[in-house]
């Protein structure tokens, strides 16, 4: 009996908080070889080496060149995510990359551009498409239209980046900025399938005030096409443990309106007053999982991603917007 070749994968910047969402679903695929990680700290490569048995290297590049992986997940700090990406086209190896995947639009539209030239496969993690919450929301879209839409998503303080080691997400030379960019980024995916390919932000109100740190601790962004608006709100705020939140979604369309609150509650109503409860998945943190079963099987298949570097290109320009938008933070 002929044996299936399993896909070899290498992750990159594994001391990025994320790690576990991409390598858990990965030791567990009986197709997949976890064959290399890489972290430019000598401690966290060792750690990983020790728990996986697998080829552990701080250059990346040396790691790649030397094993040849099939798919490489690509992580680290977001000032670096760029060139990485671009060294993986350049090789022709499939990649997905986490969000933001880059510090701005011009650098996220670069390796988008480059990656369709070289026809290099490369997923972007917007793991909410993968899940029930959206795909009922694109159903209901596909047959009426949106008017308005909230988005509230505050999770726990800042200082879980210092006690992950990811220190440099505090730093916005690193990080980009703080929760419009980190957290709001799935929100920001959601409002381009509301509001269409005209969307402008109009309003942006930034605040470290909580925390102190240089990047925002809260943020709230109105974006407008026509009069249609989607607010999103974020924050690192929220006094509970990571992957618990204080959320709330409202969504009107012009037959229904829909309700989200905490992880596993929507409801639907209608303009009579009925109503329907779903008990789904309305957050992104249970999706890593099928997001990374679903894009290794796309890419097995010779398909193109659920989303790519051009759906995180179309966020990455409202994002820009918001910043622009923005007072000046000071540190105090």
């Amino acid at each position: 009996m002929a044996q299936i070749k399993k896909n070899r994968v290498a992750l990159i910047g594994v001391s990025h908080w994320h790690t576990g969402f991409y390598l858990d679903p990965l030791l567990e695929m009986a197709h997949v070889e976890v064959c290399g990680i890489s972290d430019p700290d000598q401690s966290v490569v060792d750690s990983f080496k020790k728990r996986i048995g697998c080829v552990g290297q701080t250059d990346y590049r040396a790691m790649c060149d030397s094993l040849k992986p099939d798919f490489v997940v690509v992580l680290g700090r977001h000032c670096e995510m760029a060139s990485t990406a671009q060294y993986l086209i350049d090789e022709g190896i499939a990649f997905a990359i986490e969000k933001p995947c880059g510090m701005n639009a011009i650098e996220v539209a670069s390796i988008a551009a480059n990656a369709k030239k070289k026809s290099v496969f490369a997923a972007v993690p917007l793991v909410m498409r993968h899940g029930p919450f959206v795909k009922q929301l694109s159903q209901i879209l596909s047959q009426e239209e949106a008017t308005y839409a909230t988005f509230r998503f505050i999770a726990g303080s800042a200082s879980r980046y210092l006690q992950n080691g990811c220190s440099w997400m505090l730093d916005p030379l690193q990080s980009g900025g703080g929760c419009t960019i980190n957290l709001g980024v799935h929100f920001f995916d959601l409002a381009c399938m509301i509001l269409g390919p005209n969307a402008k932000v109009s309003s942006t109100l930034m605040s470290n005030d909580a925390w102190k740190y240089p990047v925002e601790d809260y943020s709230a962004v109105t974006i407008m096409s026509n009069n249609k608006s989607v607010l999103i709100e974020t924050g690192y705020l929220y006094p509970a443990p990571t992957n618990h939140f204080d959320m709330h979604y409202s969504i009107r369309t012009s037959k229904h309106y829909l309700t989200a609150w905490g992880p596993m509650n929507l409801e639907i109503r209608d303009y009579e007053g009925h109503s329907v409860n779903h008990a789904i998945s309305t957050t992104n943190v249970p999706h890593y999982v099928d997001f990374m079963h679903e894009t290794l099987d796309r890419f097995s298949k010779g398909q193109e991603p659920l989303a790519g570097l051009d759906a995180m290109l179309d966020s990455m320009h409202l994002i820009d917007q918001a910043y622009q938008l923005s007072r000046p933070l000071t540190v105090k």
